[in-house]
């Protein structure tokens, strides 16, 4: 070849590059919140310290109405086009936001679906994909509804502006891609607007799940419920629109309050790309990648400082790769959980001690330990396992098979409960969950014993919050029966609590306000439930709910779900 054909052909590949697969997905990805994200001089104060520790997903360019639009008929392309400009240059594939509703739209109010001027919601939607067309071809419309939709307004509302968006996108550029959204894990939410008209009128779906990740940052053990989000969101599918039952499911929004503390949020971040990666999402897009207007949730802070979850996001894509591939997972000692990756260069074990305990985990051999919050590297046979995450390279052939031999099996938590009549958990200084749950993560231990036997108070954080083992109910209805059993304080203070639960139509109260008699015994409450529909879209199934301060007067013994046949 001469060196002129070498050269062009090194220019050709470049450009190739630069240029990318605009449809292209890989799990690591990043967000912004409005302020870093309104222009190209937004994005430079941050996306190349993106760049630079291998970020190439980006969820969106600053794509809503009344940016694009700012007077009817009037498009201003400046900003937007300087900031693809700027993401390109970075190289981040990235989408595009159908939302909102320029001032000039009377029509609709303020802060509402654009419901009656579709026309208007149609024409920019037209205009803005037709734009980008050779640049954007992800477009998620709306941003986690119902969030930001009218007080009012139904899934039909939102259904009507998926179809609008999805017909005037595909006439614009045909090889687009249209995301349906719901906020946090609203399964039930998009179950609705499917039924309501949107039915194969999307090609991916987006989510946001922070509260189920929250159980993860606050040891809770919820592990097996994060890892049946896209299994869950599957069967809705399948139920109810068959033909996208395999499309991509993008966490468009996903992340840790550093409040929790910065080592928690990388430690949450380290769980949220292993599990969501373990289980089939397409792309999971950090919020955020800097400080901004949504409180301390950036891998920099807001002088552009990196924290630790900026190290340990650089370290799983250095030894994950772009586009790494789960092998199935393991538990480790037979109970800690890890999963197990053909990474960039080796196969690579992610693993972590499950909640309130720690252990030590021997290896066949010597193993290269990354730990990804410094990035230091050490070689050792043992490893004294803690709910900080590490990364193992070099993984025996015998934890890869025992991985590939669990690869389609549900995550376990605590046992098989797929096929149980029941599940149950007893409160006290012992707890004992049998595929029932609390969300008291590390609070467990404040605990108290009452009355000659166990039970815990109402106001232990996250004790009166409830989670149904994911393989004994998820999704599909049928009737339960919730038993609980509980006493007043010794003041004998008056005290009581209403169940609310997951249905389909969101959280419901099970009958009314339930008040406990006395203190003289343990009395036992039942609720009958023929509609329930638990898909943890806010972490948890069902909940005891009290007014000001009667938490801290009752004490929980038991609780107990049982299903009732099928009538």
């Amino acid at each position: 070849m001469s060196r002129l054909l070498f050269f062009i052909s090194l220019g050709l590949a470049a450009s190739a590059h630069a240029a990318g697969d605009l449809t292209e997905l890989g799990p690591f990805g990043i967000g912004s919140c409005h302020v870093n994200n309104r222009s190209a001089q937004d994005c430079e104060r941050w996306v190349p310290q993106m760049e630079a520790i291998g970020l190439r997903y980006y969820r969106s360019s600053a794509t809503g109405w009344g940016q694009v639009e700012p007077e009817q008929g009037r498009f201003d392309w400046k900003a937007l086009d300087e900031q693809m400009d700027c993401l390109a240059r970075h190289h981040f594939v990235f989408g595009g936001l159908l939302l909102g509703s320029p001032r000039w739209n009377t029509l609709d109010k303020p802060g509402t679906l654009p419901v009656n001027n579709l026309a208007g919601w149609s024409a920019y939607v037209t205009a803005l994909v037709g734009h980008c067309k050779d640049r954007i071809k992800r477009w998620e419309v709306w941003n986690e509804p119902p969030n930001f939709t009218g007080r009012d307004q139904t899934p039909a509302d939102y259904a009507k502006i998926v179809v609008s968006a999805y017909d005037a996108a595909k006439a614009a550029d045909p090889d687009c891609l249209i995301g349906l959204a719901a906020k946090s894990v609203h399964i039930n939410y998009l179950e609705k607007v499917i039924q309501a008209g949107a039915k194969d009128h999307f090609d991916y779906i987006t989510l946001h799940p922070y509260e189920v990740l929250n159980g993860i940052a606050d040891n809770a053990g919820t592990e097996a419920v994060f890892m049946h989000i896209v299994p869950t969101l599957r069967k809705m599918l399948a139920a109810q629109n068959p033909a996208k039952a395999d499309v991509p499911v993008v966490f468009t929004e996903l992340g840790c309050d550093v409040k929790k503390g910065a080592d928690t949020q990388a430690y949450a971040l380290i769980k949220a790309y292993t599990m969501g990666i373990a289980q089939g999402v397409a792309c999971t897009q950090w919020f955020e990648g800097r400080d901004g207007d949504s409180g301390p949730m950036g891998l920099l802070d807001r002088e552009g400082k990196p924290r630790p979850s900026y190290t340990a996001m650089q370290q799983m894509i250095r030894h994950l790769g772009q586009h790494p591939v789960c092998l199935g997972w393991v538990l480790l000692n037979e109970k800690h959980y890890g999963f197990v990756f053909q990474g960039s260069q080796t196969q690579v074990l992610v693993t972590w001690a499950r909640p309130g305990t720690k252990d030590d985990i021997r290896f066949d051999q010597p193993v290269q330990i990354v730990h990804p919050l410094t990035g230091e590297m050490t070689k050792a046979a043992t490893h004294a396992l803690t709910l900080a995450p590490v990364l193992i390279l070099d993984v025996s052939d015998d934890l890869v098979s025992q991985a590939k031999a669990n690869k389609a099996r549900a995550l376990p938590w605590d046992g098989d409960y797929a096929q149980a009549k029941s599940v149950s958990i007893t409160m006290g200084g012992t707890q004992v969950e049998q595929g029932l749950h609390t969300l008291s993560g590390e609070s467990v231990a404040d605990a108290v014993v009452v009355y000659g036997g166990s039970a815990r108070a109402g106001n232990v954080p996250g004790g009166n919050v409830f989670v149904v083992d994911p393989e004994f109910m998820s999704y599909t209805s049928e009737p339960i029966e919730i038993t609980a059993v509980v006493r007043r304080n010794e003041a004998n203070d008056n005290a009581g609590f209403k169940l609310v639960y997951e249905s389909a139509s969101g959280f419901k109260t099970a009958g009314g306000w339930f008040t406990v008699p006395d203190n003289k015994q343990w009395h036992t409450v039942r609720w009958q439930i023929d509609d329930p529909q638990f898909v943890s879209y806010w972490g948890y199934n069902f909940a005891l709910e009290s007014d000001g301060n009667q938490y801290n007067k009752y004490y929980i013994q038991s609780v107990t779900v049982t299903k009732r046949p099928k009538k």
